[in-house]
């Protein structure tokens, strides 16, 4: 990976990203976009902050907080960039509180060698997938697939013991135009420092410069420091942050 910049600013990545990773229930709000999947993940069930709401900030606000609530879901905003700085104010004066940052990290997609492990690529996560998937340290909800698997050109890696065995590895690729964004890599505990994280890159990669995607975006929580460190091993750099606000209980 090189360290070129990114052909894409801020709200441009963050909407390509959005439709990589997909609500199942999603509504324009002017410039921002409602998502709603079922509560599985904040990228799925906030108001993606980019651009104008078409009417003041604090009516804006309450919009997105009753559309939310009508779903049965905590109403939540993503917020990338300083793009979102002033709207960021309105949902802070409205009580909404603050998550840590996420960095999203992006780099030209070169592809390098094949990884040095068998890596199992399929159009759809399996039961053993999903079982080795874990967001957040969480195991997954029963709304969890259906967000998964709602875009148009996505791919799920496993890396097995054995073919019959569960993953012990796991990731998601999508691509988006001429870009592949990568999620969901999963190491089980007893398998790390294995190189497993490397090979499910290695072999996401080349599946997505095979579909023509150019550029690879990412995005990774700022207190996970081993896969930062990764990732930078990597060759890859911090476009943006973003951070979620949610709404009182």
């Amino acid at each position: 990976m090189g360290q070129s910049r990114s052909p894409l600013g801020v709200a441009d990545l963050e909407r390509l990203a959005a439709r990589g990773w997909r609500g199942a229930d999603e509504e324009p709000l002017g410039g921002w976009l409602l998502r709603a999947g079922g509560g599985f993940t904040g990228r799925a069930n906030t108001v993606l902050v980019t651009g104008d709401p078409g009417r003041p900030l604090p009516e804006a606000v309450g919009v997105v907080a009753a559309w939310y609530r009508d779903r049965g879901l905590r109403p939540g905003a993503a917020l990338p960039g300083v793009q979102a700085r002033t709207a960021d104010a309105a949902f802070a004066d409205a009580g909404w509180t603050r998550d840590e940052d996420v960095l999203v990290l992006t780099a030209p997609l070169v592809p390098g060698p094949g990884p040095a492990v068998p890596v199992e690529l399929s159009p759809g996560p399996d039961d053993g997938w999903l079982g080795a998937y874990r967001h957040l340290g969480n195991a997954l909800p029963d709304t969890a697939r259906a967000v998964l698997v709602n875009a148009p050109d996505a791919v799920f890696a496993a890396v097995r013991p054995d073919p019959d065995a569960a993953p012990v590895a796991v990731g998601r690729g999508v691509v988006t135009d001429d870009w592949l964004g990568v999620s969901a890599v999963t190491v089980a505990e007893d398998a790390r420092r294995r190189g497993l994280a490397t090979a499910v890159m290695a072999a996401l990669t080349r599946w997505g410069a095979q579909r023509g995607a150019r550029w690879v975006y990412l995005q990774v929580t700022a207190s996970n420091a081993a896969a930062r460190a990764l990732y930078r091993r990597s060759g890859y750099v911090e476009h943006h942050r973003y951070h979620y606000r949610w709404a009182p209980d």
